[in-house]
């Protein structure tokens, strides 16, 4: 397979993928304004509940090792569409379990399955969009990642304090269901980079990728920061809910306002990218993502927790949206498995991230793990800002 950009796609296969990546990015954060409820319905601790965060989120990083190959050999978009319908079949799990063990078997179902669409969906659009603008393609793809995160907070969030968790999981089956089917639909009319005819390997691929010294690089970085922001974000309802005496609602309210930060730098890509360049934008993001958790613990109300979640997720994307730009290009000739374990170190970053924070959280309290974000973030928009000048002329 070869680096392409013949086929350039349409503003409505872009429309597809990002109502994909919606559904996929709700279920990341559906269950943060449930986890006190959790708690109590199950007799367990806070940062036990958080277990529903950890197992989705490592199943999908450990089967982006699958989708990547895959995808490289079978086709991105065919890929992604079918895992998409699949993803319903979790949530239904989780929606009916029985036992706590069962909601956390729903949840790493739904989350293997939802893999591939994100990291799949960027690669198709690296397979079609030459670098140059490919950032900016991305952005707009990127409004469905972010309102789909957003979305999840307070579909959790009001479902929890009105229906009920488990129906959480009813309107995440649902979503996914449908846009499976409409991705299906929709085969026959999208380009695809012809398949490689060497049949499916697995790991040759993933070799070629970490041979690449510049893709450890990205990888490296991008496993801290998915560490540090989502382990720092999955706490933050919670730790509204402790300090701020607001219901599920609002906290996942507040902290969906993180999508305004976000669509800030999606609706301004073109001009911040222009304008900054990828090492001033990488260092802007460290500190803004720094300050915002800062922000979080010493915020005397909780408006300045709004405040807090718009700049997190302006902070995230002028940071993130560089790292998924570069993955796209670090190894062209296997794209798709490239763009796949960007994903997979991201997730697995969150699984740690939120794994860690529980110990934390059980240990000396929700505040820390806020801390702990507030401290590092910005070393690492430092370091990774450095390595981009050191790769490059200065933007």
């Amino acid at each position: 397979m070869t680096d392409t950009t013949t086929h350039l796609p349409s503003k409505r296969s872009i429309l597809l993928l990002a109502c994909a990546a919606f559904s996929s990015t709700s279920a990341f954060r559906v269950l943060d304004p449930a986890l006190p409820q959790l708690s109590q319905e199950f007799s367990i601790t806070t940062g036990e509940a958080a277990k529903v965060i950890t197992w989705f989120v490592f199943a999908y990083g450990v089967m982006q090792f699958f989708y990547g190959p895959v995808g490289d050999r079978f086709g991105k978009f065919r890929t992604l569409a079918f895992a998409t319908l699949a993803c319903a079949v979790g949530n239904l799990v989780a929606a009916s379990a029985s036992s706590f063990e069962w909601v956390l078997a729903g949840r790493a179902m739904s989350g293997a399955t939802a893999a591939a669409i994100v990291p799949l969906s960027m690669a198709w659009i690296g397979d079609h969009v030459v670098y140059e603008d490919r950032q900016v393609t991305l952005a707009q793809f990127m409004t469905g990642t972010i309102l789909g995160m957003s979305a999840g907070l307070v579909i959790g969030g009001v479902l929890t304090d009105t229906l009920g968790w488990r129906w959480s999981f009813v309107c995440l089956a649902s979503m996914y269901a449908m846009v499976g089917v409409w991705l299906l639909t929709q085969l026959k009319e999208v380009p695809e980079v012809p398949p490689s005819t060497h049949g499916l390997q697995l790991v040759t691929p993933i070799v070629s990728v970490f041979a690449l010294p510049w893709a450890r690089i990205v990888l490296l970085v991008v496993l801290i920061e998915g560490a540090l922001v989502f382990g720092g974000l999955s706490f933050v309802p919670a730790f509204l809910q402790k300090t701020q005496d607001v219901s599920s609602t609002m906290a996942g309210l507040i902290t969906a306002f993180f999508a305004i930060g976000a669509m800030l730098y999606v609706f301004r890509a073109k001009w911040l990218v222009s304008r900054f360049g990828e090492v001033k934008l990488t260092f802007a993001g460290g500190w803004v993502l720094g300050i915002c958790y800062l922000l979080y613990i010493i915020g005397p109300h909780w408006s300045l927790a709004i405040l807090a979640s718009i700049f997190c997720g302006l902070g995230y994307y002028l940071l993130h949206a560089v790292l998924q730009t570069n993955a796209t290009q670090m190894a062209p000739e296997v794209r798709g498995t490239a763009v796949s374990l960007f994903a997979s170190f991201l997730f697995l970053g969150q699984a740690l991230g939120v794994a860690a924070g529980s110990l934390v959280v059980d240990a000396v309290g929700i505040g820390w793990v806020l801390i702990g974000a507030s401290a590092a973030l910005p070393l690492l928009g430092m370091a990774f800002s450095h390595a981009i000048s050191n790769k490059r002329p200065l933007n």
